[in-house]
């Protein structure tokens, strides 16, 4: 089985702009998915609304994993975003994500919440803005 991961897939939804959102998503999230961010839920069509938003105002950064641990269809992880914003602006949010795999790999439901380490009070919601 191929499974994904969250640097994948935040790789391929915020950095990687040779594939569109849509390919990402489908690469990475099932036709069902749902995610709860910091106790907000959204449906896979809110949670596309948030990552296009976030792609209009992410210019670049990276994912660094500091834990994961897959169990079955579990999954698990503790990560750090560094974001840099087209205004020249930084994000740092470490995020603690607990997930659910379909069968094929794919994230089906994500459950996270995130503690920003840098950034401007405009940026607290950053990790559900749309």
């Amino acid at each position: 089985m191929n499974r994904t991961g969250i640097e994948a897939a935040l790789n391929d939804l915020l950095f990687n702009h040779d594939i569109t959102l849509e390919e990402a998503a489908e690469r990475h999230f099932t036709p069902g998915y749902r995610q709860r961010t910091d106790g907000e839920w959204a449906d896979r069509a809110e949670f596309l609304d948030h990552i296009d938003h976030l792609r209009g105002i992410v210019a670049g950064g990276r994912v660094e994993v500091h834990d994961e641990l897959y169990d079955n269809d579990k999954y698990a992880d503790r990560h750090t975003c560094h974001i840099t914003k087209t205004d020249g602006s930084t994000v740092t949010m470490e995020v603690y994500v607990f997930a659910d795999l379909a069968p094929d790999g794919r994230f089906h439901r994500i459950e996270e919440t995130t503690l920003m380490l840098k950034g401007s009070d405009a940026d607290r919601n950053i990790g559900s803005a749309r």
